[in-house]
């Protein structure tokens, strides 16, 4: 089974897990946290994917990290995952259960990637633009890349606006290397 497979099931188990024990805010609050020191800390995924590390040492050591940070039903899950061998795939785990806390709450991830900030007029009329396309709420997420060089890209589910610079200039690069007019030679 991949792994992509396995990181949603177990991701969906504790988001059912944590609707029933009343704890969803606090389960999704968590897994942020996790996320987040997975992100930024290799060593810690390191340590979790090394199979010269014990399951005891593990589970102790991320009870050592993470234990005035998460809940209890936050530090079992992950336990658990250590205890079946699963513990490589707790970044997986915790990403795919943000995903699914955000269908379950019926909230759309919004990306705006800009070659500067955009300031918050801005912001405010592509926040309306959203709202409008959508049924939940929208979470905006802003992006800078200066190598976009102007414009912008907006992502709103499977759909996507490019109106970047560096975009066009793709396209006149492409269609300049296609010209009809100049016979090849042979």
């Amino acid at each position: 089974m991949s792994a992509i497979r396995i990181s949603s099931r177990y991701a969906k188990s504790l988001l059912e897990l944590a609707i029933e024990k009343g704890e969803l805010e606090r389960v999704y609050a968590d897994m942020q946290i996790v996320n987040q020191a997975f992100r930024s800390s290799r060593e810690l995924a390191l340590l979790l994917q090394s199979p010269v590390v014990k399951t005891d040492k593990k589970v102790q050591i991320i009870g050592l990290i993470f234990a005035d940070k998460l809940s209890n039903i936050s530090l079992m899950f992950i336990n658990l995952l250590i205890n079946k061998g699963r513990e490589s795939l707790l970044g997986e785990v915790t990403q795919s259960f943000i995903t699914q806390y955000k269908i379950y709450k019926k909230i759309t991830v919004v990306e705006l990637t800009s070659a500067v900030a955009i300031d918050s007029g801005t912001r405010s009329k592509i926040m309306a633009a959203a709202e409008s396309i959508s049924t939940g709420t929208i979470e905006l997420v802003e992006k800078v890349d200066p190598e976009i060089i102007g414009g912008f890209v907006l992502k709103v589910d499977d759909s996507q606006v490019d109106t970047t610079i560096a975009s066009k200039l793709r396209s006149l690069k492409r269609e300049f290397s296609n010209n009809p007019y100049i016979p090849e030679l042979s």
